[in-house]
């Protein structure tokens, strides 16, 4: 467990991609759960440990998570998430070549619960939610290109399924048409950067997630950071 930030009010964390954000159906130990153990260890807490989750990443991602120590922080976050008040960026390596270097995609998405998968539509559909996001190209490599997220609206698998809606599906996620699986099980999304007023102190944070240690993932950051040249 990789702690990124830490104060009274928050702690953020790079998660992996097989870590789940919180307790679900398959009873695997939640990251909440273990960050509980942490901070009850750390501090040597008796009692119960409090920690908030006001966003989740899917279990595939990567990437910065933000959880809050205190309900103060928790309650101030959720509203903060709810009104769009967090920048999130992520990055995404698809197996394509966009025409475009930058784009918005605007789509309806339904979100099929028994097979945990968004279907997006062009027009509005019954029962499916508005989706936005924008993406730019800021590298590419022989067979893949990575891309810069802005996501606008937060939805069900949005990224992965309006990325797939429009031929570009992220490496490794068969369920929205890659062509292999990723040797780890995970997904070429990760979530690079959360930025925002701090809830208590109002000061600004400004988090970047570094990328899972793995060949392409170390690339394509090496490259951006001018140590490598495609």
């Amino acid at each position: 467990m990789t702690i990124l930030y830490e104060d009274n009010h928050l702690i953020i964390v790079n998660k992996t991609c097989s870590e789940i954000v919180q307790g679900d159906k398959t009873g695997d130990r939640a990251l909440s759960d273990t960050l509980k153990l942490w901070l009850k260890e750390k501090y040597n807490k008796p009692g119960n440990v409090f920690v908030g989750v006001p966003h989740r990443l899917d279990r595939p991602v990567s990437g910065v998570v933000v959880f809050a120590k205190t309900s103060k922080a928790l309650v101030r976050l959720n509203e903060m998430f709810r009104r769009g008040e967090v920048q999130k960026l992520y990055w995404a390596i698809v197996q394509a070549f966009p025409e475009k270097e930058q784009e918005e995609l605007t789509h309806y998405l339904v979100r099929n619960e028994r097979i945990n998968k968004s279907v997006a539509w062009d027009t509005p559909h019954p029962d499916s939610q508005k989706a936005v996001l924008s993406y730019r190209v800021i590298c590419r490599s022989d067979r893949y290109t990575l891309l810069e997220v802005n996501l606008q609206t937060g939805r069900h698998h949005q990224i992965r399924c309006q990325l797939a809606k429009i031929g570009m599906p992220i490496k490794g996620d068969l369920k929205y048409g890659a062509k292999r699986s990723n040797p780890d099980g995970g997904i070429s999304l990760h979530a690079r950067q959360v930025r925002f007023i701090h809830p208590v102190s109002k000061q600004l944070i400004d988090i970047t997630a570094p990328v899972p240690d793995d060949p392409l993932w170390n690339y394509f950051e090496r490259t951006l950071s001018g140590k490598e040249h495609p």
